[in-house]
């Protein structure tokens, strides 16, 4: 036995790195050991001399991992930036190049036995296989789905196992086919997760957190409980060469030997700083183990095994008997002489003791020596002595205040045990001043164990109350914020014999029993249940005796009834009581489980559901309050399958009642498909592209869909709703649509703006991105989106891929239903200063964009101003109808591309129409227009006043066309027409109307072909057209006097220069001054116009949604409501010839050589108006007109 208190020395140091050395492995030949190490470099030792044969420069960044081939002949080492380089395993000379292995760190790597591939594991979830003859990657990667920490193959090759930040995956590494999952570890820092399998392959160990677990490879069940003793994230584990022994290293700075058969520590040796990797020597007789101290330290470990642990067990004779062994084969072993005298002061065998001793002294002064004699001293009740004894012993711990504390500690409890209490005590709280930047918890833990010693005493004396402030000092003590203090001060078992495993329990069952021995049965109650909620269950099976005899009063039926009345508290208290009685069953678990989730106390309520299962592991009931537990956990992966494993019970119940449960629940498949159709839906309606508000990456649909699955949301969100089928469509609806919700920016784009290309792929929070145009306006939005608790944000400026035309189209023919669908529209108005008054937003020269019209009316929330109408707004929606109204929005606005002024109103209108930059914009807004009558019928879009089109006569050159607002004559009262109806009746005209009303009526809707316009009309034949001279027009118009059969006659003014005739003078072309017909006036109900909505904000609204149904062209001069009372067709037909004799919108059509005709435009509106409907009805032409 080496030592009994963590050995600080090693046998030997390799000294050379000058950062930290993360990665050891030794080579077949036993000659020499490979490091790498965070200062970029690798060496290679001679394990004989020490000396560095090879220093191994290559990597750019942290070496975080390295492995050898079984050979010797190849080194693997990888970095923190994702490099890998292979090494010749000889001469240390690189193979490769950096290999960019991933995009991530690089966090494992691992030879095949046969040393043909390398796997190689990542942040980047990915584990991947490189050729050792190519270096090439070697068919597809794993995708795990989670962080990658260790990669390691099985001894056969057969099989590679994963660590994840999650779980524990077995794959078949040539059919990429996952095997098993293990899930154990509950506790893992992202970066430390270490895998080694045993010689034979039956087991695997993978530590994790503090702790080690063990796997049995043919079930892949864990085995046994878990392997305890470190205070830290352990960083790696390895196995010794005969598969007997366990090395781990950890952040604790300590490396543990551990036994494999009995799962035990068995030796512990401390680095001066954070231990990191770890080997065994070829022939298993030393430990190497690189660390945060620059350095690679050896330990010896040939015979420190069974001595220290019959120490432990507290099988004295044996440990003795070793020692003496030890001493015999080498009588100048002063380590060994003092190590027996600590034996013989366990013994009592104070002679003895101080004996070995003195002959450790004798040989070579030590620390140990004069730890041993300061013991044996004190026992013999030399205190005096002692002192000086412990005192020397300080001269030896190297000024070290961890060694230094420890030594007074010894010192304190042989003084205690000399029965110089008050000394001791005072010494322990004095090191609080003296070793302040020393953990504190050793001095609360020997505290604490004296406390209790000396509440036994006062006990033993019939003291009880002083006994119970020792022992209620004790149990408030700071030492038991761990339960496994016995585990890193097993040196004060090994020298005192201390039990401090049971040294919690031991100190709750004496204080219970002092109080009960003092007659106070309420605190002794109090104390019990204190206890019980303190100890774990393996301590509380064994006062499981004592308890049932004091608390067999209390029922599980009251538990029941306050449970019921949501008492949760006092349900819990019954439970318990109940539980610690030890008659308790499952359905009694299972409720205080329920009592605890009512208390959110998660994790209590998964120990009660585990012990349901426990007892009953055929019934559900365990099962559904485990995934009730681990879903307000937030352990959502767990709670699922939780979940799973219920369902199959329900579903293998052998009774009916049972298996009708099933009916309530989901399938977490069933519920994933449904949320993937509810995000479907959603993105149908978003953006092509996004930003991420808190990462600042541009995102794509699928990015998007990623980022929801790998999001605890999604997560919680399958684990609520597989447990509510009734309400699972509401729920997923709301939870994704609160996940997915955007906000939209509506701006004017001033000089350079951020595009795709510049930020693909970058973080547009970073700063190397500031010398970008426009990004603090980005910046600025996307912040104040994310502040607003949106996490997806958009921006024309840089999520659109201007250099893709079928994005463009896309993007430019949805981008109304985005501004619709967003959750809000966020308005950057670089022209008004945050301080000016609400007025100051009107006058912005955002309101003059063409764009900002679709952004200002689509969304349902707004942070801005406009100048367009509110009630407009409010009850629009976005159609064909009406269309000159959304045309005059839109006349006074500008955009940067001349073609974006027809481009933004696709939207508006409900319109799909190709993206052409470049055509223009009198051909744009020509096709816009065309789309219009083409498929609504809607021809108000011919109401303007100014150029024509090169695209159509009858359509304008420019958005500006439609300044002027609409048309709009005053329509005859309802009085006056039935007065003039009245009066037709009586001269005798109603077959004339009636005929008039049927041609009318039988008049096709208008359309486009070609560029050409097919408009039904009524048309009047011009029969006069005379300059006039000296009227007060532009020099650039011209004023002409027309005459028309049926109408009086009219006065136009015109930039174009017009043919001048009359009858005395006539020519061969026609002119035709006509009235578009308006259905409308022939007072029918439109049978195919759909009713619209109360309400347009409705967000399941799809894009199609916006269409409107082909409807009556509306008139701009005469139309009126339909008069849904009137039936006969001689009434409505009077009507109509009342309403036609009223002033109507007319234009000037003239005739062209192939005999189509064109329109004339004109300054104003052309208002005509007939003289007599009844004696001029033969003169109006009823006909459609093809104008070009």
């Amino acid at each position: 036995m080496s030592e009994l208190i963590p050995s600080t020395t090693p046998i030997r140091a390799f000294e050379d790195h000058e950062d930290a050395v993360r990665a050891v492995a030794v080579f077949p030949d036993k000659r020499r050991m490979i490091t790498g190490s965070d200062d970029n470099t690798l060496r290679l030792w001679d394990l004989e001399t020490g000396v560095v044969l090879k220093k191994m420069e290559g990597h750019g960044s942290a070496v975080w991992t390295l492995t050898r081939s079984q050979n010797g002949k190849i080194i693997a080492s990888a970095d923190w930036k994702g490099e890998v380089i292979a090494w010749h395993g000889e001469t240390g000379e690189s193979i490769t190049q950096p290999i960019k292995a991933h995009s991530n760190q690089i966090t494992s790597v691992d030879f095949a036995p046969d040393g043909m591939v390398l796997a190689t594991g990542s942040w980047d979830y990915t584990v991947k296989f490189w050729c050792t003859k190519t270096w090439q990657m070697q068919g597809e990667p794993i995708e795990c789905g989670h962080i990658v920490l260790c990669v390691r193959y099985s001894p056969s090759g057969e099989l590679l196992a994963i660590a994840t930040d999650q779980n524990i995956q077995i794959y078949n590494p040539d059919t990429r086919e996952c095997i098993a999952y293990c899930t154990g570890h509950t506790t893992i820092w992202r970066t430390r997760m270490s895998l080694a399998w045993t010689p034979d392959g039956k087991r695997l160990l993978s530590g994790g957190g503090d702790y080690i677990l063990e796997w049995d490879t043919s079930t892949w069940q864990q085995i046994g409980h878990r392997w305890e003793g470190h205070t830290n994230t352990i960083n790696a584990i390895a196995i010794h060469p005969a598969g007997t022994l366990v090395a781990s290293a950890s952040r604790d700075k300590h490396v543990h030997l551990w036994r494999l058969s009995d799962r035990r520590t068995i030796a512990v040796f401390q680095h001066s700083s954070y231990a990191e990797g770890i080997t065994f020597s070829v022939d298993g007789n030393h430990i190497l183990s690189g660390g945060h101290d620059n350095k690679i330290s050896e330990w010896a470990i040939l015979d420190i095994t069974t001595a220290r642990d019959a120490c432990l067990t507290g099988d004295l004779s044996l440990a003795e008997e070793l020692l003496t062994q030890e001493i015999h084969a080498n009588a100048n072993d002063f380590t060994s002489y003092a190590n027996r005298s600590f034996v013989m002061a366990r013994k009592h065998n104070w002679d003895n003791a101080l004996e070995d001793a003195i002959k450790s002294l004798n040989i070579r002064p030590s620390l140990i020596g004069f730890i041993s004699k300061g013991i044996a001293l004190c026992g013999k009740g030399h205190v005096w002595e002692a002192r000086v004894a412990f005192d020397v012993a300080s001269m030896f711990t190297n000024q070290n205040s961890e060694t230094n504390q420890f030594l007074l500690l010894i010192k304190a409890i042989a003084l205690f045990n000399a029965d110089q209490h008050e000394e001791a005590m005072l010494l322990i709280k004095d090191l609080d001043a003296a070793c302040p930047n020393v953990d504190p918890l050793a001095r609360r833990v020997v505290e604490t164990y004296l406390c209790v010693q000396l509440g036994i005493k006062a006990f033993d004396s019939a003291c009880h109350d002083e006994a119970a402030d020792h022992f209620t000092a004790a149990v408030n003590s700071e030492a038991f914020s761990s339960k496994y203090i016995h585990v890193p001060y097993q040196d004060l078992t090994v020298l005192f014999g201390w039990d401090l495993k049971y040294l919690l329990l031991t100190t709750h069952q004496q204080r219970c029993q002092t109080f009960l021995s003092a007659g106070k049965h309420d605190e002794a109650l109090e104390a019990h249940k204190y206890m019980m909620d303190a100890i774990d269950e393996i301590a509380q099976a064994s006062c499981l005796d004592w308890s049932n005899g004091e608390f067999h009063v209390l029922c599980a039926a009251n538990g029941n009834a306050a449970l019921a009345a949501s008492d949760y508290d006092r349900a819990i208290d019954i439970y318990s009581a109940v539980i610690d009685s030890n008659s308790a069953s499952h359905v009694v678990f299972a409720n205080r489980s329920k009592a605890k989730l009512g208390k959110m106390l998660w994790m209590d309520a998964l120990l009660d559901a585990q012990k349901v299962i426990e007892l009953d592991s055929l019934s559900y009931l365990g099962y559904n309050v485990k995934h009730a537990a681990l879903h307000g956990a937030e352990r959502y992966d767990e709670a699922i399958e939780t979940f799973q494993t219920m369902l199959s019970m329900l579903d293998n119940a052998p009774d009916v009642q049972t298996r009708n449960l099933r009916q309530q629940y989901l399938r977490p498949s069933e519920v994933e498909r449904a949320i993937r159709r509810v995000i479907d839906a959603q993105l149908d309606n978003a953006p092509l592209r996004v930003l991420h508000t808190t990462t600042g990456l541009l995102c794509d649909r699928e990015t998007q869909m990623d980022a929801f699955k790998m999001s605890m949301l999604y997560k919680e969100l399958v684990s609520s709703t597989i447990a509510h089928a009734d309400k699972h469509i509401e729920h997923i609806e709301e939870v994704v649509k609160r996940y997915l919700k955007y906000a939209m920016l509506s701006h004017r784009w001033e000089g350079k703006e951020p595009l795709l290309h510049d930020i693909q792929g970058k973080c547009v929070y970073d700063s190397e991105l500031d010398q970008v145009g426009g990004m603090t306006k980005l910046r600025s939005f996307c912040k104040t989106a994310r502040d607003a608790g949106y996490n997806w944000a958009w921006s024309d400026t840089c999520c659109i891929d201007k250099s893709n035309n079928v994005e463009v189209q896309e993007s430019v023919n949805s981008m109304f239903v985005w501004y619709h669908h967003s959750a809000l529209t966020i308005v950057y108005l670089s022209d008004v200063p945050p301080s000016s008054k609400s007025d100051a937003l009107a006058t912005s020269a955002w309101n003059t964009r063409g764009w900002t019209v679709q952004e200002f009316i689509a969304p349902k929330e707004i942070k801005g101003a406009t100048g367009i109408d509110r009630p407009a707004v409010a009850v629009f929606r976005p159609s064909m109808n009406s269309s000159r109204e959304k045309l005059h929005w839109a006349s006074t606005r500008i955009t940067t591309r001349q073609e974006d002024i027809a481009y933004s109103l696709f939207g508006v209108l409900g319109v799909r129409l190709p993206v052409d930059y470049g055509e223009k914009q009198d051909k744009a807004l020509g096709r816009l227009l065309q789309e219009i009558v083409a498929r609504s019928g809607d021809i108000t879009g011919l109401d303007w006043v100014g150029e024509s089109s090169d695209f159509n006569s009858c359509l304008p050159a420019s958005i500006t066309s439609y300044k002027a607002p609409p048309c709009e004559l005053p329509p005859l009262p309802e009085d006056d027409i039935q007065s003039s109806v009245s009066l037709l009746r009586q001269t005798g005209v109603a077959d004339f109307a009636s005929n008039f009303y049927t041609r009318l009526q039988n008049m096709s809707a208008p359309r486009f072909a070609a560029q050409r316009l097919h408009l039904p009309c009524i048309a009047f034949n011009v029969t006069e057209v005379r300059r006039r001279v000296g009227s007060p027009t532009p020099e650039s118009y011209l004023t002409y006097g027309v005459k028309a059969d049926g109408l009086h006659d009219l006065l136009i003014t015109t930039g174009e220069t017009l043919v001048k005739f009359w009858p005395a003078r006539p020519i061969e072309q026609l002119f035709f001054l006509v009235r578009p017909w308006d259905r409308s006036l022939l007072e029918l109900p439109d049978f195919t116009e759909f009713p619209e909505p109360s309400d347009y904000g409705d967000d399941t609204e799809s894009e199609e949604d916006y269409g409107t149904p082909p409807s009556s062209p509306s008139d701009w001069s005469s139309g009126s409501p339909v008069k849904q009372g009137i039936s006969d067709l001689e009434s409505r037909a009077l009507r109509l010839l009342v309403r036609l004799g009223q002033p109507f919108g007319a234009f000037l059509l003239a005739q062209q050589r192939s005999g189509e005709y064109k329109r004339i435009a004109t300054d104003h509106d052309i208002i005509g108006q007939v003289q007599d409907v009844v004696s001029v009805g033969d003169l109006m032409d009823i006909r459609t007109i093809e104008i070009l």
